[in-house]
């Protein structure tokens, strides 16, 4: 029986959601296992050098430790050259918090405590953990992200920006930020043989498989890794992670189940974290505005024992009509733990940046800051020159003004008051690439007329498991409720990572084409199901690769308003509005909760993110949520959440953007832009504390 009832952009309830508000949704710690055993990872406490003796005879005494393992007894890896799994395999110490001890006890008690006995000695060497923007070993990488040549030149800039009518040279600057999930990295591994199953929080099922064999020295179907629900990841858990691997470990040291979950103390060490930035703009324009040379220049940092740089120079490139640019990108190595991926990686830091200066441009030129972005609107990407498959901010922009009121305010700089108050509005745009990572699924149709898909996608809050349903149910015609979708394991048709906003147009594109043929071969056997079902793979290797070249990217435009008061400094966001052009929306009601998070973590990074650099400790001092401030209720005001339909035949069969990244990238912009039109006070370092503005603020008011 068919329906006829549209199930695509219908505003579904996640499937979950019982599971979860009960608590029977099953992480990664949750899985029961008989004769478990705990283990608790040990942190160097020194930045750089070497392990001259580890001393474990006080942590074994107790009869309840099974285990102490270190570079000196644990198994053997394969060789890699990811930093983030290649632990307890040498003395060498490249960071403070580096694992060099791993202790397993019957209890999870016995094994915090076996591991604060453990006594470590080191060689000590001198550090340098601190960025500069002249720093001497500065260099320019091989790429930056994904496959993305580090520095791009279009042009003449120099000659160009000398002879602009307006120009504006500024730098900006971003902190470290580091991802904090609510599930914080954790894993439950157990061995049958030589056959590994692992219960592991992270976003990428097949990957972690892949990892996990070559590490071990397995086949790939010999490793059995179960990701059914994950706690938030940001991107740190994009990829395999020391937990999966200690555990791993343990299991065979012990012969029995481990379980490890990291105590949120030693996640800025060793999970990955946004790598701070200094961000140099330039931009060249005649009096009307328009853009005619245009440069942003990058400098960040990476860890001694791996290469991640933050692309923050990149989506400049796809931004505004500029016929003059350069980007570049120069990373140094420190001794610091290894940077990796946070939400928006490359977008969100530097388009803090680029909005910013086009908020002063704006000034500069005495040009309304929306009107100024719709002058500088490009007919095809500025970078590579190829079409955009749609492009649709000058809709955002008009549509945000008008609900914010953007023509309503008083344009004039730190003038609006209420009460004591400063009152000020700010807009930034926004931008994220729409991509399609290659993945299989299966349909399967069962004889007493059900319907399951298979695909080993990660759920990591999003709301994958509704959407994917939707889309079977559409493409079969069918009830959703007569479909069940299996995702989190990677005993499933492989899939990319939950990654890059790719999600629902990686996995659900193989899901509509398996779907789609399964209702053909139904209809064609007059849907008369064999006791066995039918099932029906596919992939989207022949259709990525058959893909005309399209410039695919979503785009948005956030609104602020704020007040500051001006005895503390102390800045709180009253609204904050989204518009957005993100294709196809298929689900209103998640992906208005993942626009609202974004921005709502935009919000943090403005006014209250930031990990600081212990010169002398050699590490980030904000190690819990006490001092690393994420957004509270309190700091949450009203966030109103728009989109424009849009068709964009040139994506998937769904013509679905992603979403969950997008919220993120321009939100800090606005924010920062609403403060200046507050005040007066222009700062370009984040976060936007009470002491750093309210100097500048007194001196601005007269108030010193």
């Amino acid at each position: 029986m068919t329906t006829t009832k549209p199930l695509l952009g219908a505003p579904t309830a996640r499937l979950e959601a019982r599971e979860k508000v009960t608590g029977t949704a099953r992480y990664a710690t949750d899985y029961p296992t008989d004769r478990t055993a705990y283990a608790w990872p040990v942190p160097a406490t020194v930045v750089r050098g070497e392990i001259t003796a580890i001393d474990a005879t006080a942590a074994l005494a107790d009869p309840a430790v099974l285990a102490v393992l270190s570079h000196q007894n644990a198994p053997r890896l394969r060789e890699t050259d990811d930093p983030f799994v290649t632990v307890l395999q040498s003395p060498r110490i490249n960071h403070r918090g580096q694992y060099v001890a791993l202790a397993v006890a019957t209890s999870l008690e016995a094994a915090r405590a076996a591991a604060e006995a453990i006594r470590v000695t080191y060689r000590c060497e001198p550090h340098d953990v601190v960025l500069t923007p002249d720093h001497p070993g500065l260099y320019k990488p091989d790429e930056v992200g994904v496959g993305m040549p580090a520095d791009r030149e279009h042009g003449d800039f120099d000659t160009t920006y000398a002879n602009a009518r307006v120009r504006i040279d500024v730098v900006y600057e971003t902190p470290a930020l580091h991802n904090h999930p609510m599930e914080p990295h954790s894993a439950t591994a157990l061995w049958d043989g030589d056959e590994l199953t692992v219960y592991d929080s992270n976003q990428d099922s097949s990957g972690v498989q892949q990892a996990l064999a070559r590490l071990f020295g397995l086949a790939a179907d010999k490793v059995h890794v179960v990701n059914e629900h994950v706690g938030g990841g940001f991107g740190s858990k994009g990829s395999a992670r020391a937990p999966v691997v200690l555990a791993a470990m343990a299991a065979r040291t012990v012969r029995r189940p481990v379980k490890l979950a990291l105590p949120r103390n030693q996640l800025a060490a060793t999970i990955g974290y946004r790598a701070p930035t200094i961000q140099r703009i330039r931009v060249g324009a005649d009096a009307e505005g328009h853009i005619h040379a245009l440069a942003h220049e990058l400098v960040t940092q990476t860890a001694t024992v791996g290469e991640f740089v933050e692309f923050a120079a990149v989506p400049t490139r796809t931004m505004y009509h500029a016929p003059h640019s350069r980007t570049t990108h120069r990373v140094t190595r420190l001794d610091v733990p290894a940077p990796s991926w946070m939400r928006a990686p490359g977008e969100c830091p530097g388009m803090f940046a680029l909005e910013s200066a086009m908020d002063e441009l704006a000034l500069a030129c005495g040009l309304d800051p929306v009107e100024l972005r719709l002058r500088n609107e490009p007919t095809v990407e500025p970078d590579t020159g190829l079409p955009y498959s749609s492009r649709h901010l000058v809709e955002c922009l008009r549509e945000g003004a008008r609900r914010f009121g953007w023509h309503d305010r008083d344009a004039r700089i730190a003038t609006s008051r209420e009460g004591r108050f400063l009152i000020g509005s700010g807009v930034a745009a926004s931008t994220y690439p729409a991509f399609v990572m290659p993945s299989h699924a299966e349909a399967h149709a069962a004889a007493d007329g059900g319907y399951e898909v298979r695909v080993s996608a990660s759920d990591i809050g999003t709301g994958a498991r509704t959407v994917l349903a939707q889309i079977a149910a559409e493409a079969l015609g069918v009830p959703l409720d007569s479909v069940r979708v299996r995702v989190g394991s990677s005993d499933l048709p492989p899939a990319s990572v939950a990654g890059g906003s790719s999600g629902t147009a990686s996995w659900g594109w193989p899901v509509h084409k398996a779907c789609t043929e399964l209702r053909r071969r139904l209809a064609e056997c007059g849907h008369a199901v064999p006791e066995q079902g039918i099932t029906v793979a596919a992939d989207i290797a022949e259709e990525l690769d058959d893909r005309e070249d399209f410039a695919r990217h979503a785009f948005g435009a956030q609104f602020a308003e704020v007040q500051v008061d001006p005895v503390t400094g102390e800045t709180r966001v009253r609204r904050l509005l989204g518009v957005f052009a993100a294709g196809r929306i298929l689900n209103p009601r998640t992906a208005r909760s993942q626009f609202i998070g974004g921005m709502t973590m935009g919000l943090g990074m403005a006014l209250l993110e930031g990990s600081t650099m212990d010169r002398e400790f050699g590490d980030y001092a904000e190690r819990d949520l006490a001092s690393y401030h994420v957004p509270a209720c309190a700091d949450v005001p009203e966030i109103d959440v728009h989109w424009i339909d849009e068709e964009d035949p040139h994506l998937n069969p769904m013509g679905s953007k992603g979403i969950g990244e997008i919220g993120i990238v321009g939100t800090a912009a606005a924010i920062a832009n609403a403060v200046h039109h507050a005040t007066g006070v222009r700062l370009r370092a984040l976060p936007i504390h009470p002491d750093a503005l309210l100097t500048r603020l007194a001196d601005q008011l007269g108030l010193a």
